[in-house]
């Protein structure tokens, strides 16, 4: 193993990482994000391309299987689980984000994880271990891509490919060059384009769906044999030569053993694009504090960095009850009218006229103190201007969800009840068994079908 090369030392981590490495509070937070993810996994269900996507799936796929497809009660093959239950994490807008790397790594490194766990039969400490060599490994390369790569490319599909391939290369007992060959065919594979959101398409469930079952597949072709690019991050034809201009090595290898990535990742709490969340608790906050009601809104002015505006920038006048989760005026809309963003609000009301009054009210600005924080720390910075000729400045410095903000385990478990009961994807009796075995994991033997 190469010790110039950082992509071989990230690779040596996640092949070597040992149970007993994961300090306890770490291990604590792995159970946390599995039932996030469970949650917004089964709020998946009944969802258009979600289910359009399962279905494509499950037809190529066996009639059973040890892997579940949570939404659907059913087994499959590991390859099929993983990419249906990664697209059902990711359609609710509810799964987990690390600032800094700007990823979502529970919809991509849990589908993967979990099919090969119940594939093979693993304990629970097993899996919790994968998880975390999935996430330290794809949060470390979000953050090597860069702010250059995110403008461009959706990091949860390129990133989660190799996040996915961490996660179960560990399961598997990758050496540490079956890992780097693992590495190498989940770069080459890596994809996610925003394009989508101009027209609402559905590609967003597609890049977590391709991005857990690519990352499995190549760790179990690496398990064979099969060879991949030694520095396919870093090579001169590599990732950040083709999908970055502002790549730096160092990222991949920061902290290695010390700092745990996985323990900066944050919960979201509104139901929408987690560009939105910080000028959403500024304006929630804001309206309390002044006892402002919507009809005392002129103009709302969010103050944002950069990346919120790539993202969101695009998406003018939303056309589906999705594509309305990345539109800045609507969410500051179901603030405002509504004083929550869920996911109720969203299926109810996105094209209400009221909201869509409320919209044209709300505008973007770059600003400098929080573009210059960002992705690090996400700032969120409104400026309100009222009908009588007032004006108001709110400003959240951690938003709701966030390390410093985090969720406690009952918030993440009443997230976790209302997600599952949300579309019917599970009851509150099946959710409550879901929520012991998160909190159980370290004392799960073997790992075998959740939901059937």
């Amino acid at each position: 193993m190469n010790p110039a090369n950082p992509g071989a030392r990230l690779a040596q981590f996640a092949a070597e990482l040992k149970f007993e490495d994961i300090p306890v509070a770490v291990r604590r937070r792995t159970e946390d994000l599995l039932l996030d993810w469970l949650g917004s996994t089964l709020a998946g269900k009944g969802a258009r391309p979600v289910e359009a996507l399962c279905r494509v799936l499950e037809a190529m796929g066996p009639d059973d299987g040890p892997c579940d497809i949570l939404i659907h009660r059913r087994g499959s093959s590991p390859m099929i689980a993983a990419a249906c239950n990664a697209a059902a994490s990711h359609v609710a807008e509810q799964d987990d984000v690390h600032n800094g790397s700007v990823f979502h790594p529970a919809a991509v490194v849990f589908p993967a994880a979990l099919a090969m766990a119940q594939a093979k039969g693993r304990s629970g400490r097993d899996l919790l271990v994968a998880a975390v060599a999935g996430y330290e490994v794809g949060i470390r390369v979000g953050e090597f891509l860069g702010r250059s790569h995110y403008r461009i490319f959706h990091t949860t599909g390129t990133a989660g490919t190799l996040a996915a391939a961490a996660a179960v290369g560990r399961l598997l007992g990758l050496t540490s060059a079956q890992m780097l060959h693992a590495l190498g065919s989940a770069g080459t594979q890596a994809a996610g384009l925003w394009e989508f959101l101009r027209d609402a398409a559905d590609s967003k469930q597609l890049h977590t769906a391709h991005a857990a079952a690519s990352g499995l597949l190549s760790a179990c072709l690496a398990a064979e044999g099969f060879t991949g690019a030694g520095r396919v991050l870093d090579g001169p034809q590599g990732m950040a030569a083709g999908m970055s201009s502002d790549a730096d090595a160092a990222r991949l290898v920061d902290g290695l053993g010390t700092r745990w990535a996985l323990a900066e990742t944050s919960f979201k709490f509104h139901a929408s694009c987690r560009h939105t969340h910080p000028a959403a608790d500024a304006l929630q906050r804001l309206m309390r504090e002044q006892a402002l009601s919507a009809a005392d809104i002129a103009a709302v002015t969010a103050r944002v960095h950069q990346g919120a505006l790539d993202v969101l920038g695009p998406v003018v006048s939303p056309s589906t009850v999705h594509q309305s989760k990345f539109s800045m005026g609507t969410v500051l809309a179901m603030i405002a009218l509504h004083g929550r963003a869920s996911l109720a609000e969203f299926d109810q009301h996105f094209s209400d006229a009221e909201v869509t009054a409320f919209r044209a009210k709300v505008s973007m600005e770059l600003d400098p103190e929080v573009d210059g924080a960002y992705p690090r720390q996400w700032l969120g910075r409104v400026v309100v201007y009222t009908h009588d000729g007032r004006q108001f400045e709110g400003r959240v410095d951690e938003p709701k969800g966030d390390p410093g903000n985090t969720l406690s385990r009952t918030e993440l478990e009443d997230k976790a009840l209302s997600l599952a009961a949300y579309a019917a994807g599970a009851s509150g009796e099946e959710m409550r068994r879901l929520i012991d075995f998160a909190w159980q994991l370290e004392g799960v033997d073997t790992v075998g079908r959740l939901l059937r």
